[in-house]
């Protein structure tokens, strides 16, 4: 596949939507880190836990699904805008809650807004780079999740170590008001798609997308990637504090650790994305997920210098199952349909997630504040089953003819 040069305009795109995500799923990311530190200072147990991340998920999702009948209707710019001025006062309000019941408030206002972000940044990277420019772009801007591994966690940790679990949601206010100000100067409109817009209202905009053979296989097979990450995510602190005992303030340094291999491993599988089958990646990346789901699932207590490298070792896998999926499937929707489709792909993203989520609380048994995590290794043996049941969807949608 012959490469196209980015332009300078591209790159700052690129670098725009990378820091976009970054802020994104940093909001997503730290409630795992700080999972162990939340249950027990508000004296919640791991169902509850559970219900805290989810609601961010669900909220996100029917957000998503609202989102698709106008996405395309609208500057790409404009609706990015206020679509991250809104997931700012949601984080701001997560950064002020003082019960449990106003925190999962919190998650749901933010996840309205938040849960449409990265699918409109995806429409923004289809309808600006060329199909053998993308590989690089998404292994750049998903990079936002190896950043916040490096950075952020790390840093939201430490605050909340040394003050509070409020503070790591206010660092992430401070950094995405400077990141509205970069896209309102620096981001032009993005409107080519307007253009090809029918008439139809948001109803039957949302249902002639739905009425697409090839877009709900792919629905489908992004519903169902989810949910292996989402099984194990939320609880991994956790995990790793009670059952690794890894103690609490070492895990910084497994989470920058981490997110330092991803910084390498990302852009390395997204050039190759661009240079050989996608599908042979994913498959190979599902492979090496799976022997790791298994291995790291069924630990007893470890010394974190032996956690580090199976860690990475993970995540190495899982990096390389997300970009060339993510490809895959991005390049299926026409350009008309481009934010719609991404709307309700990010929103069945976020559903089933949420289910995810609500299954791993009810599935984890913890009896007191200090006790193991029980049934830990089932969490596991289900994610691998998923991560099969997406290779053979994933063949499907893989199938299906590129709309350019």
């Amino acid at each position: 596949m012959k490469k196209t040069p980015l332009s300078t305009y591209q790159k700052t795109v690129m670098v725009i939507l990378a820091l976009t995500q970054f802020t994104v799923v940093l909001d997503f990311m730290v409630m795992s880190p700080l999972g162990d530190i939340l249950m027990k200072s508000m004296s919640i147990n791991p169902k509850q836990f559970g219900v805290a991340v989810s609601s961010y998920a669900f909220s996100a999702g029917i957000s998503g699904i609202i989102a698709a009948g106008f996405a395309d209707k609208y500057d790409r710019k404009n609706l990015l805008l206020v679509f991250y001025a809104g997931f700012i006062i949601g984080t701001f309000f997560c950064g002020i809650a003082n019960t449990y019941a106003l925190l999962v408030a919190a998650r749901i206002f933010t996840g309205i807004f938040g849960g449409v972000l990265g699918a409109i940044s995806f429409a923004i990277v289809i309808d600006l780079f060329e199909a053998n420019q993308r590989g690089r772009v998404m292994g750049i801007v998903q990079m936002g999740f190896a950043a916040s591994q490096v950075l952020g966690i790390p840093v939201g940790l430490a605050l909340a170590t040394k003050w509070n679990w409020h503070m790591p949601f206010l660092m992430i206010v401070g950094l995405s008001i400077v990141l509205f100000l970069v896209i309102l100067f620096l981001l032009k409109p993005v409107r080519a798609h307007l253009a090809l817009q029918s008439k139809n209202n948001a109803l039957q905009q949302l249902w002639s997308i739905l009425q697409k053979r090839d877009y709900r296989i792919a629905f489908l097979a992004t519903a169902l990637l989810s949910i292996g990450g989402y099984l194990l995510m939320p609880f991994g602190s956790a995990y790793a504090v009670n059952n690794l005992h890894i103690p609490q303030e070492k895990l910084p340094i497994v989470f920058m650790s981490t997110g330092i291999s991803s910084l390498i491993v990302m852009p390395l599988v997204g050039r190759l994305s661009d240079k050989i089958d996608r599908f042979k990646i994913f498959v190979a990346g599902s492979i090496w997920a799976m022997v790791f789901v298994m291995i790291y699932c069924n630990l007893g207590p470890i010394p974190i210098y032996v956690m580090i490298p199976l860690n990475i070792l993970l995540f190495m896998g899982i990096m390389s199952r997300m970009i060339p999926s993510s490809i895959i499937i991005s390049n299926i929707p026409e350009l008309k349909d481009r934010g719609g489709f991404m709307s309700l792909n990010g929103s069945l993203q976020q559903i089933a997630g949420g289910f995810a989520t609500l299954i791993a609380g009810y599935i984890i048994v913890q009896k007191d504040k200090t006790s193991p995590l029980e049934n830990y290794p089932l969490l596991g043996y289900l994610a691998v089953f998923f991560m099969v049941v997406c290779i053979f969807l994933l063949y499907r949608v893989n199938k299906i003819k590129v709309k350019e």
